[in-house]
């Protein structure tokens, strides 16, 4: 007879972009360009909190410049990881009868399925919520913005925070009821203070160190607005031996 699986007790968010990978895929697909950059007058063209508008034209120019699917999926496969974050990601598999992951991102669902699957990691995310991007008919890749929100704070395209209570909703209801022990959120951006502001007083967010989400957390949590714990990170190593002292306190 099957035994029901015991249920993951501990949650993991992650973010993509300079957290799970060590650059902005936006960034290093366009070293698939011919000139390997962007002209001014596309970079000028950006407007704070309409980044997604600003990705889709970018997307849009590359096509015109004749870059491939191929060509794209070549430079997204051939991103580096961030340094010691494999090695997280071993550590979670070798106890995925504890964690349970997902990720957020403001990327989009090509670039971080391509990029998973290459590293052969995939298959250990329950979910990705991003920005939904698929080719069209002439080779272009389109992207779409992934929800509307009324949350000031955040682009216009996504508010994580919205995500991570909708998801710990649901997965409550799915679960029959039972919420997971403690919530982790690891990230890099700015876009990365909204989620962490939800978490509660037996969470954690774990900001890489020095990059924004970090520095603005300090600031958050200096004016006793951040509830949840917060563990700074540099390699994936550092998130490895914070969890293992987590496990160990059952």
């Amino acid at each position: 007879m099957m035994t029901a699986p015991t249920q993951q007790r501990f949650l993991i968010l992650f973010d993509f972009d300079e957290t799970i990978i060590n650059e902005n895929s936006d960034d290093a697909v366009l070293q698939a360009l011919p000139d390997q950059q962007l002209p001014d007058w596309l970079k000028n063209s950006y407007r704070e909190g309409h980044y997604n508008e600003y990705s889709q034209q970018i997307l849009a120019y590359m096509s015109e410049q004749g870059v491939s699917p191929d060509a794209i999926h070549s430079a997204v496969e051939r991103i580096p990881p961030t340094p010691g974050l494999l090695n997280l990601l071993q550590f979670l598999q070798s106890h995925q009868q504890d964690f349970e992951l997902a990720v957020v991102s403001d990327a989009n669902t090509y670039f971080i399925e391509t990029w998973l699957k290459h590293a052969g990691v995939r298959h250990l995310f329950r979910r990705i919520f991003t920005n939904p991007a698929s080719f069209n008919a002439v080779g272009r890749l389109v992207l779409q913005p992934f929800h509307a929100h009324s949350c000031p704070r955040c682009p216009d395209n996504m508010c994580k925070q919205v995500i991570l209570r909708e998801y710990l909703a649901l997965r409550q209801k799915e679960r029959d009821g039972s919420a997971f022990q403690r919530v982790f959120y690891i990230g890099d951006g700015a876009n990365d203070v909204c989620p962490s502001m939800a978490l509660g007083p037996r969470d954690t967010a774990l900001p890489r160190r020095d990059f924004p989400m970090h520095r603005l957390l300090v600031d958050h949590s200096q004016e006793g607005k951040l509830k949840a714990n917060m563990v700074a990170w540099s390699r994936g190593q550092d998130v490895v031996d914070y969890l293992k002292k987590i496990m160990e306190e059952r």
